[in-house]
């Protein structure tokens, strides 16, 4: 299988090229310096060069408070360059996989989203990413909306990295506890991709559409930096773990509002075989690879 993979070295691009070692695909893929997905012209004549079985988008504009005031370049990369990629994708008659956000939904809700749930972003990114979503859905019949949320991995920044790093410097902290999510390796979405394209090369049938992919059990950001020091000091990652304070939003303000809650049921992806994904499990390896 020819697969064409967008936003190469994001976590999820890089965690995507650990899946397929070892195995017979064809991998082609592209950073932004390689393929700027809002050149229309350019994204046209890489895919016709490739001749993909299967495009995966992993691209994105993540900057979620600096999208607040950079909503120009946020609305191309989440919208316009999924939209030219679904095109081709669309023309040439192949899947196309898009990975979204839980930030699409205002995070109001009381028990887990469901993919068919009322969308309602809170600020520029969110709204982008469904930009993104619609543009998608109606370029190409054949797509799978992937959404994920609080994405970690041994690559690039995120959450378990700033906090193992500043448990090293400091011996107090102070994390969010009001605002509740699912956090997610980016490994293992990529295996779910890859599953995903493995079993369209396999003939079998797949419903297309929006389907959501996270960590098993809900969370708080405080919660989570507490697993992270329990585990990361258990690795003797860090000497010993810092004192950690419970704060709410208000007490931390951002840019953007962030959703108080985004838990999303992954319980649609059960038709590919999929289940959510254990992220205290997945978070001993990131940490394990870290020392």
């Amino acid at each position: 299988m020819r697969i064409l993979l967008t936003g190469k070295n994001g976590q999820l691009g890089r965690c995507f090229q650990d899946a397929l070692k070892g195995t017979n695909h064809e991998l082609f893929a592209y950073g932004s310096a390689e393929l700027n997905i809002v050149d229309a012209d350019l994204v046209a004549a890489v895919v016709e060069q490739v001749k993909p079985d299967i495009i995966v988008n992993a691209a994105a504009y993540t900057a979620v408070d600096k999208a607040e005031t950079d909503s120009e370049n946020a609305y191309l990369v989440n919208a316009t360059g999924p939209e030219l990629l679904a095109k081709q994708a669309g023309i040439l008659g192949i899947p196309f996989i898009h990975v979204s956000t839980d930030y699409v939904f205002d995070g109001e809700a009381v028990e887990p989203y469901l993919p068919t749930d009322q969308t309602n972003p809170k600020g520029i990114y969110g709204a982008s990413k469904l930009a993104g979503e619609r543009a998608v859905s109606a370029a190409c019949d054949k797509h799978i909306i992937l959404r994920t949320a609080w994405v970690f991995s041994e690559y690039g920044n995120n959450f378990v990295k700033t906090m193992v790093r500043l448990a090293k410097e400091r011996d107090a902290l102070s994390v969010v506890a009001d605002q509740y999510g699912c956090p997610t390796y980016a490994g293992d979405l990529a295996k779910a991709i890859l599953h995903i394209c493995e079993q369209h090369e396999q003939g079998k049938l797949i419903t297309w559409g929006t389907y959501h992919y996270c960590g098993d059990t809900p969370t708080s950001w405080h919660g989570f930096a507490r697993a992270i020091f329990a585990k990361a000091e258990l690795l003797g990652i860090i000497a010993k773990r810092p004192q950690l304070k419970a704060i709410s939003s208000d007490q931390y303000p951002t840019p953007a509002k962030r959703p108080e809650y985004s838990v999303m049921s992954t319980q649609a992806l059960a038709s590919f075989g999929i289940q959510a994904s254990s992220w205290s499990t997945s978070l001993a390896l990131v940490l394990s690879k870290l020392t």
